[in-house]
């Protein structure tokens, strides 16, 4: 039988009966974040892969709002004209009025429509706008933040344009602005500044404030509650900005994802989604993992030509990749346990090697020399190794055709050992393969590299652990390692996100989407997320850090005891983990969590337009989700995973390895799958669990059929 899915989203209980509450003919949804079609981190990922669906949901009546940057329109937008005459006598208003905004199609799946806004055509507004930002929400921005600038200009510019959205329409609409994080925030603000009939929804993401705290060594979470806004200097405008847009919701609108500021008008947590289908490779990911792995081993060969004295088939590929927060992003954690890992594999005698991937941009000003040298003596040598094969392989070909066996001694002849030997001379190298990839503009006092040098990874040969740092995020075009960042992940056996300050984390997700073991922590939205709907979250590949309630000693010790255990894992226990971890991956599909953003919608229309929409919310209390139980075949303890017989062979063992396919049905089977989600009869009942735990302690597996 082969390997299914163990969890699909039809499969989900309550998720057909899940039906719309709303009509939306007669209501606009405008999305509106600076990341619209403008890469610049994680809130893009959010917005892309969440179109598809938003498109199904609201069709020709869904409207993404957001900055206008030539080098991407060109590649990412199709300009057209306007198909709601309502924007289309909008749009022209505001360019007769001294703006630039354009209108086309997002060329990502779902094809959004796309409202384009350029601020720097609108700059000569900013002193005016700046004055009535103080006037009205006593916010200064300073004259040289040209983030902050773009921010009051971006704000000043939506809110036009909805109130101007609103003014063009013929009949009263029910218009829902939907604003992510602070850079939109402002558009909010104004909004109910000027009592425009809009239904708002805000989402904080992350904030600069939590990043510049965390950094600072605060001890963030146990002192949130004594953390004053009128103590705050860093980052003025941003602090404000969440904290007015946040006063603001609380009479017509619906904060979501609120981290710090505006927590007490939280009214719902949306986690963020992925397209699945896009990272499917249903039961041929493994060999995807295989495919993507060679070639990161074919870079690791190149790397440390000279030095290769480990095997690559006992080798592990570990990574963190995101922005470049030494502390927030768990870096400084993660290379003090792998000097601890290093020691460990060393005193134990292991034959695993570890090589470390860093996958975060810095500044540098080209490649590391010696690292394109090491790629290209790694090429020379394959090269050679051809050319010789194809001479080898001609002189057998010519003996086996007139009937004899080939003389060994005459098939290689002088000038093939010329060639070898020039070859294997190419391959010395007096110098300790490199730490970076690139040349570090601030290369003494990089966080990465003075890590490095105190903790001591230097990549000799007694080292067990390998630290690459590649400071540029991976590209399919790259001279050094020609991988785009989907194909580099399958090709990793884990991924370590050891974050202290991380709203949500989408390279874990990633990771899970992809069948690849990760480590987060429980600090993060994602780690907070895993923990909560899963029983057991190690047993599926998801390791949970505890940095919440343990000193960074004791986390560190905890991450290079999960990295330990990781190492000592067979190849076949890596394979069996894989496809579990694989099998959440409906769980962060946006066909699920996509539910969360349509929950907050309808309760931001119910609240701005209540004759016309009515919101049931569903009871706290009983509405708790659902929880993937322990997997089947794990056995619940190291005394019952034995033979009763205390003499027992390896060829025992053997035979007793679990088939993966009755694995995955019996854990299809053992899945508890209600979803709390208000629908017109209220919350979705929850049926009893398929399994219970008998009075050995063993879970017993429940068929549907009974």
């Amino acid at each position: 039988m082969p390997l299914a899915r163990s969890m699909s989203i039809t499969s989900l209980s309550g998720m057909e009966e899940w039906d719309e509450e709303f009509d939306l003919e007669d209501a606009v949804l405008f999305e509106i974040a600076w990341e619209v079609a403008n890469k610049v981190g994680g809130i893009y990922t959010v917005i892309q892969t969440k179109a598809r669906l938003t498109v199904e949901e609201w069709g020709e009546n869904y409207f993404l709002v957001g900055p206008y940057v030539e080098s991407n329109v060109r590649t990412q937008v199709e300009l057209i004209e306007p198909t709601n005459p309502a924007l289309k006598r909008t749009i022209d208003k505001m360019n007769s009025s001294g703006c630039k905004v354009y209108f086309g199609r997002w060329l990502i799946e779902g094809s959004p429509y796309v409202v384009l806004i350029d601020v720097a055509f609108t700059a000569w507004s900013l002193d005016k706008w700046k004055t009535e930002l103080w006037n009205n929400f006593s916010i200064g921005v300073p004259w040289f933040d040209r983030e902050a600038n773009d921010a009051v200009l971006f704000g000043f510019l939506t809110a036009w344009l909805l109130g101007e959205f609103a003014a063009q329409c013929e009949e009263p609409p029910h218009i829902l602005a939907h604003f992510h994080e602070w850079l939109a925030g402002l558009g909010l603000a104004l909004c109910r500044q000027r009592l425009l009939p809009v239904a708002t929804i805000f989402t904080t993401h992350a904030t600069l404030l939590g990043r510049y705290l965390c950094a600072g060594s605060v001890d963030f979470y146990n002192n949130l509650a004594n953390v004053s806004l009128r103590c705050l200097c860093v980052r003025g405008v941003c602090v404000c900005a969440v904290f007015v847009c946040a006063r603001c919701l609380c009479v017509r609108g619906v904060c979501v994802c609120a981290v710090f500021v505006c927590a007490r008008c939280l009214y719902i947590i949306t986690p963020n989604g992925l397209n699945v289908k896009k990272f499917s490779a249903m039961h041929e990911f493994q060999n995807l993992h295989a495919q993507s792995k060679n070639r990161i081993q074919e870079f690791v060969r190149g790397h440390f030509y000279g030095h290769l004295d480990f095997n690559l088939d006992k080798c592990l590929f570990l990574f963190i990749a995101g922005r470049y927060e030494f502390s927030n992003k768990g870096a400084d954690i993660f290379l003090e346990a792998l000097a601890r890992l290093n020691y460990l594999l060393r005193v134990n005698h292991s034959d695993v090697t570890v090589v470390a991937f860093f996958i975060m941009p810095a500044r540098t000003n080209n490649f590391n020399v010696e690292t394109l040298k090491g790629q290209a003596v790694r090429k020379q040598l394959w090269d050679t190794a051809h050319t010789v094969k194809e001479r080898f392989g001609k002189k057998l070909y010519e003996s086996l055709l007139i009937g004899q066996l080939p003389d060994v001694s005459k098939m290689l002849d002088k000038e093939d050992f010329t060639m070898m030997k020039r070859a294997i001379f190419a391959t010395q190298r007096q110098c300790q393969p490199p730490i970076c990839t690139h040349n570090m503009l601030e290369d003494s006092t990089d966080p990465i590299l003075t890590c490095i040098r105190r903790i001591g990874l230097f990549n000799s040969s007694a080292d067990r652990v390998k630290v690459i740092f590649h400071p540029e995020f991976l590209s399919s075009t790259s001279p050094l390692l020609p991988m785009d960042y989907e194909e580099f992940v399958r090709g990793c056996h884990l991924g370590v996100f050891p974050s202290y300050y991380e709203p949500w984390g989408y390279t874990p997700a990633e990771c899970t989407v992809m069948g690849i073991p990760s480590i987060s922590t429980n600090l993060s939205g994602f780690g907070c997320f895993m923990e909560e709907h899963i029983a057991d979250p190690s047993a599926y590949g998801i390791y949970i850090l505890d940095r919440r309630y343990r000193g960074v000693d004791e986390s560190c010790n905890q991450l290079t005891s999960y990295l330990f255990q990781f190492c000592q894992q067979s190849r076949r226990a890596r394979i069996i983990q894989r496809n579990r971890t694989e099998r959440l991956s409906d769980l962060l599909d946006w066909r699920y969590l996509g539910r969360y953003y349509i929950s907050a919608r309808h309760m931001a229309l119910a609240k701005a337009f209540p004759d016309t929409f009515f919101y049931q919310p569903h009871d706290s209390e009983t509405a708790q989700g659902f929880r993937y139980p322990r997997p089947a075949s794990v056995p619940p303890s190291p005394a019952l995973s034995r033979h009763s017989s205390p003499h027992h062979s390896e060829a025992e063992d053997e035979d007793d390895r679990y088939d993966e396919d009755e694995e995955a049905e019996k854990d299809r089977l053992n899945i508890r799958q209600p979803l709390a989600l208000p629908t017109k009869k209220g919350p979705l009942p929850y049926p009893l669990p398929a399994t219970a735990a008998n009075g050995n302690g063993d879970r017993a597996i429940k068929s549907e059929k009974n």
